[in-house]
């Protein structure tokens, strides 16, 4: 799902009872490969380990907001993104609103995004995901309530439900403040069941899908230790956010582009 990736991402972080947290970008850490187009296997590693950047511990709970406005992952409220692509091997149509509802979980504020895709004209999975920026701009994800549904709306299950302060699940940086190619990391933590992960590739990339066509945009690769071997490329555009979502490498192909913009 756009919203959180069809991989999953999470940048380096270890988060303490105080929700305080020590966060570190690498610019090729072992485990994110390469950082070619569609990047290397979870397994292969990368040579250059040297440092992109390193923040310092981060702001306590008062430091972080509800309002999410940095500009390649926006949140206005009330406004919608509209997708059209493919999973599962249907056609699907996804719904991504930020809504004016807010949450707090670990003490901090929380935009609850209600994410809604649609695969044969059915509403397939119901997601709620939780996101808080801090002080520098950073985007953390906290976590989803996700329910998967058969055609008759019945619940069938809702694996992949996570909240950082819950089982040992801790949040991740969803975007930085300040994106460097090279740099890498998680974005959420909660072992078996989400360990999203992310490359920055370059900010430079140009791409079109059927809401409009764009130059200068962020790419980003996705991966996962749950899913071996499946790489996504993800691209960002500045005032807007996710505009287009690719499996380039393993696993059945998935895909989601931009379509509409509403609100």
């Amino acid at each position: 799902m756009i919203g959180k990736g069809m991989a999953r991402r999470k940048l380096v972080l270890t988060v303490a009872a105080g929700c305080t947290a020590m966060v570190v970008l690498t610019a090729c850490s072992s485990s994110s490969g390469s950082s070619g187009n569609s990047g290397g296997a979870r397994g292969s590693g990368g040579s250059n380990h040297r440092s992109a950047a390193a923040a310092a511990t981060s702001p306590v709970p008062r430091s972080f907001s509800a309002t999410v406005d940095n500009p390649w992952f926006p949140l206005p409220p009330g406004r919608t993104l509209v997708y059209s692509g493919t999973k599962d091997g249907a056609k699907s149509t996804e719904y991504l609103t930020a809504t004016r509802e807010t949450e707090k979980i670990t003490g901090i504020p929380c935009r609850v995004v209600e994410d809604r895709l649609y695969t044969d004209g059915t509403l397939h999975e119901a997601t709620r995901d939780y996101y808080a920026q801090d002080a520098a701009g950073n985007v953390w994800y906290f976590g989803e309530d996700t329910a998967e549904l058969d055609a008759h709306g019945n619940m069938l299950s809702t694996e992949g439900t996570w909240r950082a302060g819950r089982d040992g699940a801790r949040p991740g940086i969803f975007l930085p403040a300040h994106p460097v190619p090279g740099a890498s990391g998680q974005q959420e933590y909660y072992p078996g069941q989400a360990e999203d992960r992310f490359q920055i590739l370059n900010l430079t990339s140009r791409v079109s899908v059927p809401y409009k066509t764009f130059t200068g945009t962020l790419r980003t690769k996705e991966w996962t230790p749950l899913e071996p071997g499946v790489v996504d490329n993800k691209y960002y555009v500045k005032g807007i956010g996710t505009v287009k979502e690719v499996t380039v490498k393993g696993g059945p192909f998935e895909e989601n582009v931009l379509t509409a913009v509403r609100g």
